[in-house]
C-alpha cells in the first residue's frame, strides 16, 4: 500500500480556527495572535483561562459571532470541567510534590524573567519562504527580554528565502545556508551557531504563542535538572479533510498537563523511556544548549530530508533522559502548526513517523548496544500498541482512514531501520 492507495476522508467544510480566553468575553483571536477575528456559524477554539490553555474543543451557532463565543464557552465548561477544576485548585495552593502540576504563574515568571536567560530560535527551511515569512513575523511579535532567531536555508533550489530573510528581516533575524540536505544537519548548524543558553526550534510552518519563550524560560529555570523542555503543538487551520482528520487522530498534540520524566523517577509505563514519541515534538522543542552540544547535537543520519525521514527529535529527547537529564513538558509553551492540506501528504507524513520511529530506535541501540535487551522486552508491546490503537473508533466516520493511517506507520516503523542505516551509509553519520 503507498500513499495514493490511501482513501480521502469524508468532505467536511472548512472550520475556523480561533484562539479564546474564558476571562476576556466574547473575544476571538486569530492563531498564533495575529488580531482579533469574528468567526461564523462554527469554530474550533483553543480555549484558556487567564493565557493558560485547558484545551480544544468545537461548537456552531447560527446567531452570530456572540452567540457562537458562547456556545463555545458552554461546551469548554462541560468538556474541560477537570482542567478548569485542577486550574482553579493550582491558583489557590501552588505545585504538588510530585513536581508535575500546575504551579502559579505568578511566582515563576518573576523568578525565571529576573534571570532571563538568552533564548537563541532555530528555524531549519526549505524552499518555502511564504510560510517561513509567516513564522518569522509570529516569532518577532514573542513578548520576551533577549532572544536571536536563526534561519538554517537547507538545501535551496534557489536564492528566495536568503532574499526574503535579507530583505524583510535585516537585522532582526541572521541567515545561514546549508548545502547538505537532511533536518538534523540543519539543526546542528544553527546549534553550533546558536549564542543563547537555550536553543529553540520550530518549524517554518508553525506560528509560535507571543508567550512560547516565556513559558520554555519559566519551566527551565524551575529546576536546573530540566534539559529539554517540549510544549504543546495545536492546528493553526482545519481548512480541508486531511486536516481535519489528522486532527482528529489526536495531531500533535500532548496533552494539556505538565509532565516531567527522568531516569531517577521513571513512570508506571513500562515501555519507557523507549516511548519518546509521546515526549513532544520536534516542532516545539528547546534545550540547554550546553547540554546538546554535550551529546554532540542530532544525529544526521535521521530527520526530514534523509533516508530515516525522521526521529531526530525523538533521538535526542531520548539521549537527553539517558544522560540524567530531566524532559518536561510545558503546554503553556504553544506553538500552532499548519497541517499539511492533502490527503496524499497526510499519508506519507504517517508513513514518515513510523519510519523516524524505526530509525529513532535504531539509532538508540547503534549508540549503545547495550539497550537492545531492554529495547527487545518492550517492543512487542510498542507494535501491538500502533497496530491495535484505532480498532476502538468503530463511531468514527473516518475509521477506515485511521487504520490505513496506522497501517502506513507501522510499515514505516518496519522500514526506519534500513532508511537509519543507508544514512549512515551515505555519509550522513551520528552526530555533528
Amino acid at each position: 500500500m503507498n500513499a495514493a492507495s490511501v482513501r480521502s476522508p469524508r468532505v467536511r467544510p472548512p472550520v475556523p480556527v480561533v484562539d479564546i480566553d474564558l476571562a476576556r468575553p466574547g473575544e476571538f483571536r486569530l492563531p498564533g495572535d495575529r488580531g482579533p477575528v469574528q468567526p461564523q456559524g462554527q469554530a474550533r477554539a483553543l480555549v484558556r483561562l487567564h493565557g493558560r490553555p485547558l484545551g480544544m474543543v468545537s461548537a456552531a451557532d447560527a446567531s452570530g459571532p456572540d452567540g457562537l463565543w458562547q456556545a463555545l464557552a458552554g461546551t469548554a465548561h462541560v468538556e474541560l470541567a477537570g482542567q478548569l477544576a485542577r486550574h482553579r485548585a493550582a491558583a489557590r495552593t501552588g505545585p504538588s510534590d510530585s513536581g508535575t502540576d500546575e504551579w502559579p504563574i505568578r511566582d515563576v515568571r518573576r523568578h525565571a524573567l529576573h534571570q532571563a536567560p538568552v533564548i537563541s530560535v532555530v528555524v531549519a527551511t526549505r524552499d518555502r519562504p511564504e510560510k517561513l515569512r509567516r513564522c518569522l513575523r509570529s516569532l518577532l511579535r514573542a513578548k520576551y527580554p533577549e532572544f536571536e532567531i536563526i534561519v538554517v536555508d537547507n538545501a535551496p533550489a534557489d536564492g528566495a528565502t536568503e532574499a526574503l530573510v535579507r530583505k524583510d528581516f535585516t537585522g532582526r533575524v541572521r541567515y545561514v545556508r546549508e548545502s547538505v540536505a537532511g533536518l538534523a544537519r540543519a539543526h546542528n548548524v544553527g546549534l553550533a551557531r546558536a549564542r543563547g543558553s537555550v536553543v529553540a526550534f520550530t518549524d517554518d510552518d508553525t506560528l509560535v504563542d507571543p508567550g512560547w519563550l516565556t513559558a520554555l524560560a519559566e519551566t527551565f529555570a524551575r529546576d536546573t535538572r530540566i534539559g529539554c523542555v517540549t510544549g504543546l503543538i495545536v492546528p493553526a487551520e482545519l481548512q480541508t479533510p486531511a486536516q481535519s482528520a489528522l486532527e482528529r487522530q489526536g495531531g500533535f498534540a500532548k496533552g494539556y498537563v505538565p509532565r516531567t520524566w527522568s531516569l531517577s523517577d521513571p513512570p508506571a509505563d513500562p515501555l519507557f523511556p523507549f516511548t519518546a514519541g509521546r515526549f513532544g515534538s520536534g516542532a516545539n522543542m528547546a534545550f540547554r544548549t550546553d547540554a546538546l552540544r554535550a551529546l554532540g547535537g542530532f544525529d544526521t543520519a535521521t530527520g526530514a530530508g534523509t533516508p530515516g525521514r525522521g526521529g531526530d527529535d525523538l533521538l535526542a529527547f531520548f539521549e537527553i533522559l539517558t544522560a540524567g537529564h530531566t524532559l518536561a513538558y510545558q503546554p503553556r509553551a504553544i506553538v500552532w502548526h499548519c497541517h499539511h492540506r492533502t490527503r496524499d501528504a497526510v499519508a506519507a507524513q504517517a508513513f514518515g513517523y513510523g519510519a523516524g520511529l524505526g530509525a529513532y530506535l535504531t539509532g538508540a541501540l547503534l549508540n549503545n548496544p547495550r539497550r537492545l535487551p531492554a529495547l527487545l522486552w518492550r517492543l512487542p508491546r510498542g507494535i501491538h500498541y500502533a497496530m491495535t490503537r484505532s480498532r476502538d473508533r468503530g463511531a468514527d466516520p473516518e475509521a477506515d482512514w485511521s487504520r490505513r493511517l496506522a497501517l502506513l506507520e507501522v510499515r514505516g516503523m518496519v522500514y526506519g531501520p534500513c532508511g537509519y542505516l543507508r544514512g549512515r551509509l551515505t555519509g550522513a553519520g551520528a552526530g555533528t
